[in-house]
């Protein structure tokens, strides 16, 4: 996908998941693309998170640009599914923002140390 700007290290995945559940009953999640604009566009979201089968892509093609242009770290998960799931809803969503990690602070900034460094275009 070409909004897909970077592969995640496979290992960081399931953190991934598991922080966002740990978030969502614990902190503050921001769930779909126009929440989750918002959330980059108020600079409240700590992190984001899209999905990488999300099409037409135009929906999402904006946010790794809003976050960089922010200084918002973000990451993607494989799938819609996937990142839904790790939420608690039973369909499959495209893009989620979390604001307040809760719970799972600790284990979000070390995802942050191990994600490649995003570096806002000039």
């Amino acid at each position: 996908m070409g909004y897909v700007d970077y592969e995640v290290p496979s290992e960081l995945v399931p953190q991934i998941m598991e922080m966002l559940s740990v978030a969502k009953d614990g902190g503050k999640i921001k769930k779909g693309i126009n929440e989750t604009t918002k959330s980059i566009e108020r600079k409240t979201a700590q992190f984001v998170v899209v999905a990488g089968d999300v099409s037409p892509e135009e929906i999402v093609i904006h946010i790794p640009m809003l976050c960089k242009e922010k200084g918002i770290p973000y990451a993607f998960l494989p799938t819609k599914k996937d990142l839904g799931s790790s939420v608690g809803v039973d369909v499959g969503t495209s893009a989620v923002a979390v604001e307040n990690a809760g719970g799972a602070t600790e284990k979000l900034q070390d995802i942050l140390k191990k994600l490649p460094k995003q570096e806002a275009k000039k």
